[in-house]
């Protein structure tokens, strides 16, 4: 992990943030050990948050400003520094998504946001915002598109998906957009050796996941974390023991799921049925 020293603090509102709070703790006669016990975290996450590796969260930013007696400067420097393209709930895990060594994640009805194809991407956004301007929707697709260019990255990391096979016969778009989705899946697999591909089939019955959207994120100098994600809401756990029974559920997600030569098989029959049916309709 950088150290703060060596980070420029005008770099963008994060440095600023990461390199006022240093300065405030060294003031203030603390270590960051120190500081953490006072504000319920970890030595480590003080460290990171100067180190400008971690988003800023607005609560601890409150306490810190009432342990180092800095009155909302810490506060206000968080509202810029958590300012993102994304939707606030999601903007912390899209950020550790950037750091993440490998990221696993178990999708019920859906393809992941990270291998969604640009026309998917748009129907699936005017889906959920029925009432949104274009221009919006073009905005939230555009984001997705340059957060899928992480998956080709020099430092991309290992990329395992379960899917459920539901996922294969919501129509999202139309036949054309779901066989160009489907073939997408099949060529990111096929020419990303780090893209892993498996498909959970009706046949498996209901499991921990059934319900939810799930990202289980794992890094070289900090603990896992997960994201879970339902309908216009997401949350990062962060507890060791709930990290723990998430990745139990997800070991036995991936011994349920199809083989990932069984499960390519599957898609490119499903891509085939939507060239069928586009052709009849």
């Amino acid at each position: 992990m950088p150290q703060p020293k060596d980070l420029d603090p005008y770099t963008d509102p994060r440095s600023f943030y990461g390199s006022e709070l240093r300065r405030l703790r060294e003031a203030g006669g603390h270590s960051q050990e120190q500081l953490g016990e006072q504000v319920f975290c970890s030595g480590a996450y003080i460290g990171q948050l100067e180190g400008a590796t971690r988003r800023p969260q607005f609560d601890l930013s409150k306490m810190l400003d009432g342990v180092l007696g800095s009155g909302e400067h810490l506060q206000r420097l968080c509202r810029l520094a958590r300012k993102s393209k994304v939707a606030k709930y999601f903007a912390d895990a899209a950020d550790l998504q950037q750091r993440a060594t490998a990221i696993s994640e178990y999708g019920s009805m859906l393809v992941p946001g990270l291998l969604q194809t640009e026309g998917y991407a748009r129907a699936l956004t005017r889906g959920a915002h029925p009432f949104a301007a274009q221009s919006v929707i073009e905005g939230h697709v555009t984001t997705r598109m340059e957060r899928a260019q992480l998956l080709d990255s020099p430092t991309t990391p290992v990329f395992w998906v379960i899917t459920h096979e539901a996922m294969l016969r919501v129509p999202v778009g139309g036949p054309a957009v779901m066989h160009g989705q489907l073939t997408h899946l099949l060529k990111a697999a096929h020419a990303r050796p780090h893209v892993v591909l498996q498909v959970m089939p009706f046949s498996a019955g209901p499991h921990p996941f059934l319900e939810s959207s799930v990202s289980l994120m794992d890094f070289t100098d900090e603990p896992p974390v997960v994201y879970t994600e339902g309908a216009y809401t997401g949350q990062l756990v962060e507890e060791p023991a709930l990290v723990a029974q998430f990745r139990s559920a997800y070991d036995l997600a991936r011994a349920a799921a199809l083989s990932p030569e069984a499960s390519l098989a599957l898609i490119e029959s499903a891509a085939k049925d939507y060239t069928t049916h586009e052709h009849h309709t």
